[in-house]
């Protein structure tokens, strides 16, 4: 049963970036992604309460908060920068820069935490970057700067992601990890309107067409699926086996792509994907 998770928490993580592109097209990406959080946040409060981890809040010392503040802010910077990726860069190209910190994690995890990693990890991490450019390569004729700007955003989604693996590894030590998601997305939510009101983009709701807004509900409520499936996965399966599935939702997010905004892979992005799968199968083996 926990393997049906593993794939239900794969299959709602692609859902999200489908979504959320839907949702994003002409919205700013911070309002984009303070609206979304209440939704996260609902979620992770509620899985807290099922599982019974609000008995624990007591129990949270002060460097666990320090280490939970930390990584929500770079979750919260990651999701930003996340969006505002996808509303100029295709989904089939996104997502792969993404899944790319699982690389920068664990390089960031051997160089701060002295994690060890294996020739078969060196092997997986090899893939996944490879396949990463083959991606996101641009022709040699392509002179747009412009149209090349959610790269960066992309990237410094896949830096913040790994930023907050590594913070919230080292906050969540004898810490229920659904209490310690659910601070963190707190984390993530204020952050997310203190930037909307500073810019006074809290203007823009009202703007907001009702099409745009159900998307926006819907990609919160997809995470919030993703997590709940994730986590009952763990609580049965492996996460040697559960992680790895977790990451090939790159897949069904390039299917789903292809299906409803017509963004075709080349022949180098399909070897691109292939490399990354391979590398994320590599993981199974490494963990």
């Amino acid at each position: 049963m926990w393997v049906a998770f593993a794939l239900g928490s794969a299959f709602f993580a692609a859902i999200t970036s489908i979504l959320a592109k839907m949702g994003v097209k002409n919205i700013n990406a911070n309002l984009a992604t303070a609206i979304r959080t209440v939704v996260v946040l609902l979620f992770a409060w509620l899985m807290v309460f099922v599982t019974g981890a609000y008995h624990t809040l007591r129990l949270i010392a002060f460097d666990n908060i320090l280490f939970l503040v930390l990584s929500g802010l770079s979750t919260g910077g990651s999701w930003i920068c996340y969006f505002k990726a996808l509303q100029t860069g295709d989904i089939n190209k996104v997502v792969p820069i993404d899944k790319f910190s699982v690389v920068l994690t664990m390089l960031l995890a051997f160089i701060f935490l002295g994690e060890r990693v294996s020739w078969t990890g060196v092997a997986a991490m090899a893939l996944i970057a490879a396949g990463t450019y083959l991606m996101i390569a641009f022709k040699k004729t392509d002179k747009n700067v412009i149209g090349k700007q959610w790269l960066i955003y992309a990237l410094l989604s896949a830096l913040f992601a790994s930023l907050q693996a590594i913070l919230g590894k080292v906050g969540v030590a004898a810490m229920d990890s659904n209490l310690a998601t659910a601070i963190r997305t707190i984390v993530v939510l204020v952050m997310a309107w203190v930037i909307v009101l500073t810019q006074g983009k809290q203007k823009e709701i009202k703007n907001i067409d009702k099409k745009s807004g159900v998307f926006l509900v819907l990609s919160g409520l997809s995470t919030g699926l993703s997590w709940l499936c994730y986590y009952r996965a763990l609580q049965d399966g492996p996460a040697s086996v559960v992680v790895p599935i977790d990451k090939l939702s790159i897949l069904a997010a390039v299917a789903l792509s292809f299906v409803i905004f017509k963004e075709r892979l080349t022949k180098k992005s399909a070897g691109g994907l292939a490399l990354i799968v391979a590398g994320t199968l590599c993981l199974l083996l490494h963990r």
